[in-house]
């Protein structure tokens, strides 16, 4: 695996985002030309609406999982990043900081984390600027 770095640090999941968002998507499709299917024919239309319904369902739930597990992931890196903060400076992040811009922050290495933190709030830089200002990038292994 290359070391991450601002062009390279998206990380996929395959079995997520190569095997399970496509089938879900077959699956929608699938279920949808069944009913169109079944409506032309006149024939088991309720059986079509349920094998639908029932698609509609699993891909919310499939894909629901994923965001409420990206939710997980969010709210510890803000505590691990305050953490930081609070021991690099005595105080805890800028309230004033968002979720997006926390997240790139975490790249930042030690010595500059302080610095390009107040700059973030100061000129309300993004989160792409904020990875582009970041000189000695810190791998993220675990997000996905």
């Amino acid at each position: 695996m290359k070391p991450q770095s601002l062009d390279h640090h998206v990380r996929y999941h395959p079995v997520f985002h190569f095997f399970g968002a496509p089938l879900a998507l077959i699956t929608i499709i699938g279920s949808i030309v069944n009913l169109c299917s079944a409506i032309k024919n006149s024939d088991h239309i309720w059986l079509a609406v349920l094998i639908l319904v029932t698609s509609l369902l699993l891909v919310v739930s499939f894909f629901l999982t994923r965001l409420y597990s990206n939710k997980v992931q969010d709210r510890v890196i803000r505590m691990e990043e305050n953490f930081r903060h609070f021991t690099l400076t005595g105080k805890p992040l800028n309230p004033q900081l968002t979720m997006g811009q926390i997240i790139a922050l975490r790249f930042a290495s030690d010595e500059e984390f302080v610095a390009l933190s107040e700059k973030a709030v100061n000129e309300g830089l993004s989160s792409k600027e904020i990875k582009q200002n970041i000189k000695n990038w810190r791998a993220d292994e675990y997000r996905v």
